[in-house]
């Protein structure tokens, strides 16, 4: 890290933000950097409620922009998951400067679709990681910590262990990434090792997610699939008779995409960084 301090941006596109984060992020951030913590500035628009969101769609658009247009700052870190950021997404990408375009961005969940139209729009430093929310899961210090270094020093041990630098990745949430095919904020993921995870859905939901998105002609150009944890999942009845392997591997099959083994991310407090596109180190 350099003799400045990071100053790191955080937003809540989707869902509102648990007010006790603050606390405990600080904290993390304390004990990890001591002085050289970098500053963490809450929008004050992560705990505004609209119904499901945190704020109306014009008043989350507008903290993203106020951080991600702010040349102060170093980071835009998402404030949790949940569901709302494709409401705002492509309004918010047409108006972005050059002063964005120098950030860095880190989520994942919800926050999939908001970083997918970043890294089609052309965004270099773009992640898949744990949101601040994420410090109050068992464990979370350490998630939010590798959040933390990733944004900080680009601390290699904060990536997913496949993650080397010399090919291209991403990751996405498996009913994430099936919603956004087809519409504007779908990115060419051509020769990319692509990452999937899940949570809280019935494995039906997921065979018929992973049925669509391998079935898409743009993401059969991958160089692979690789399987995170899919965890929490509902059950069925009767029961599906297939585990997440098995059914990855299943339309992995049929599509003709490479299946590549699994991979350390997950909706839980083990999730890994995964950089889209080549991970490059902080200068």
């Amino acid at each position: 890290m350099s003799g400045e301090r990071v100053k790191i941006g955080v937003v809540a596109p989707a869902s509102r933000m648990s007010p006790e984060v603050v606390d405990e992020v600080l904290a993390v951030a304390e004990r990890r950097y001591g002085e050289r913590a970098p500053e963490i500035v809450f929008h004050p628009q992560c705990f505004a409620s609209h119904g499901h969101f945190a704020g109306d769609d014009d008043t989350r658009a507008q903290a993203f922009l106020d951080v991600a247009n702010d040349e102060s700052y170093d980071a835009l870190w998402f404030a949790r998951g949940g569901y709302g950021s494709c409401r705002v997404a492509e309004a918010v990408v047409g108006r972005l400067t050059a002063a964005a375009r120098r950030k860095s961005y880190v989520g994942y969940s919800d926050a999939g679709a908001m970083l997918a139209a970043l890294y089609r729009a052309g965004f270099g430093a773009v992640a898949h990681g744990p949101v601040a929310q994420d410090v109050l899961r068992e464990g979370g210090d350490a998630a939010v910590g590798r959040s933390l270094a990733w944004m900080v020093e680009r601390a290699p041990e904060a990536l997913e262990p496949t993650v080397n630098g010399t090919r291209k990745t991403a990751a996405f949430n498996i009913t994430i990434l099936s919603q956004l095919l087809g519409t504007p904020l779908q990115p060419d993921l051509s020769g990319h090792v692509l990452m999937l995870e899940e949570v809280s859905e019935a494995m039906y939901r997921i065979d018929r997610a992973l049925f669509h998105i391998t079935s898409n002609a743009e993401v059969r150009r991958v160089a692979g699939i690789m399987l995170g944890r899919c965890s929490d999942i509902t059950p069925n009845d009767p029961d599906f008779g297939m585990d997440e392997e098995e059914v990855a591997r299943h339309w992995c099959r049929k599509s003709g995409i490479p299946w590549l083994g699994r991979a350390d991310i997950g909706h839980d407090a083990d999730n890994k960084i995964v950089p889209f596109g080549v991970s490059i180190p902080r200068r």
